[in-house]
C-alpha cells in the first residue's frame, strides 16, 4: 500500500468525529480554495501543486468528489515546466497523480522519476536541496512515497536505508539531516513509517521519545524546546504510534481538545495556536489526527 492511501485509510474517518455540520464546513473551505486554473491555492493565493496535493487527499477523506478534469488541465499544465519544479513539487506532482484520471502516460511518469533521482545524495538517500551531500529523512520520505503512489519500486532502497539510519539517535528518535542533528516529531514519524514499510527494525525506546513530546494541554512539540505543540506534529505523531501498534488512550481526550482549538467555523484549521491563516495542508493534518483520534 502507498503512504498516501495508508494515512488516507485513518483520515477517512474524521468525519465521525466531526459530524455532519462541520464537515461539510470543512468540505466548502477546501473546494473554495479552488483557482480558476483547476489547482488549489497556497497562503500567498496561488495555485501551487504542494497543497494541491493535500487538497486532493482532504477531499478523498472527507469521501467528496475530486475535480478530476479541471485537475488535470493544472497537471498536465505542470509538465510543460517541469525542469522549474523543485524536489518537492516533483513529488507533490506524481501524488497528485495517483489520485486522478485518467492517468498521465508512461513517459510522462518518467519523466517526474528522472527529476526526482536528480536529488539523488552521494549517501544514497535524497535532499530536497540540490547538491547535498548527505540526504534527509524528510526528502526519503517522499521521494518513497512518490513511487509507491504509483505502485513502482523505489530505486536503490539499500541507499535509502542507510541514509535514515546515519540520521537516527540514541534516544530512539531521528534528525532530519546532519546539517542540524536535531531529534524531532515529523522526522522521526517519517523514518517510523520508512521503517516500517522497508522492513526495518525499530528502537524500543522509540514510542517512549515520541509519547514524550506530547505537550501537557494537548498537541505533540515538533522538538523537545519548541515554545508550543503544533497540529503537524500531533497528526504524524499519533500515524507513527498508531503505526507502531502503540496505544495513546491516556493522551486522547487532551489532543481532542487541542485539535478543536485550532479549528474554526470558517472550516480551516490553523497550524499552531499563534498562526494567524487557515491553509489545506493543516487542515489535512487536521483530518488524519481526528482519524487516528477516533480508533
Amino acid at each position: 500500500m502507498s503512504l498516501r492511501l495508508e494515512m488516507l485509510q485513518v483520515a477517512r474517518l474524521a468525519p465521525s468525529v466531526l459530524g455532519d455540520e462541520a464537515t461539510e464546513l470543512i468540505h466548502q473551505f477546501v473546494i473554495g480554495s479552488q483557482a480558476e486554473s483547476g489547482g488549489f491555492i497556497d497562503r500567498d493565493g496561488e495555485p501551487d501543486l504542494y497543497y494541491t496535493s493535500f487538497a486532493i487527499d482532504a477531499l478523498t477523506a472527507l469521501q467528496k468528489e475530486i475535480p478530476h478534469e479541471a485537475l488535470r488541465s493544472f497537471l498536465t499544465s505542470r509538465f510543460e515546466r517541469l525542469e522549474e519544479l523543485d524536489f518537492v513539487h516533483l513529488c507533490c506532482l506524481a501524488r497528485c497523480w495517483s489520485a486522478v484520471e485518467p492517468k498521465p502516460s508512461e513517459d510522462q511518469l518518467s519523466k517526474i522519476y528522472q527529476g526526482i533521482e536528480s536529488f539523488r545524495t552521494p549517501d544514497g538517500g535524497y535532499n530536497q536541496a540540490e547538491d547535498s551531500e548527505t540526504g534527509s529523512a524528510y526528502a526519503c520520505f517522499l521521494a518513497y512515497g512518490a513511487y509507491s503512489d504509483h505502485g513502482r519500486t523505489l530505486p536503490n532502497a539499500e541507499g535509502v536505508v542507510s541514509c535514515i539510519s546515519s540520521l537516527k539517535t540514541e534516544d530512539g528518535a531521528w534528525a532530519n539531516d546532519k546539517d542540524i542533528p536535531v531529534p524531532n516529531i515529523p522526522s522521526t514519524a517519517a523514518a517510523v513509517t520508512l521503517c516500517r514499510n522497508l522492513r526495518l527494525p525499530i528502537p524500543e525506546n522509540t514510542p517512549e521519545w515520541i509519547l514524550g513530546s506530547f505537550h501537557e494541554e494537548g498537541g505533540f512539540l515538533a522538538f523537545p524546546l519548541a515554545p508550543m505543540p503544533d497540529l503537524l506534529s500531533t497528526a504524524v505523531a499519533l500515524h507513527a504510534l498508531d503505526g507502531l501498534q502503540v496505544p495513546f488512550e491516556g493522551i486522547k481526550e487532551r489532543a481532542l481538545d487541542y485539535i478543536d482549538t485550532l479549528w474554526t467555523a470558517a472550516g480551516g484549521f490553523h497550524g499552531n495556536w499563534e498562526d494567524d491563516d487557515l491553509d489545506i495542508e493543516y487542515t489535512y493534518y487536521g483530518l488524519l489526527a481526528l482519524g487516528h483520534l477516533a480508533l
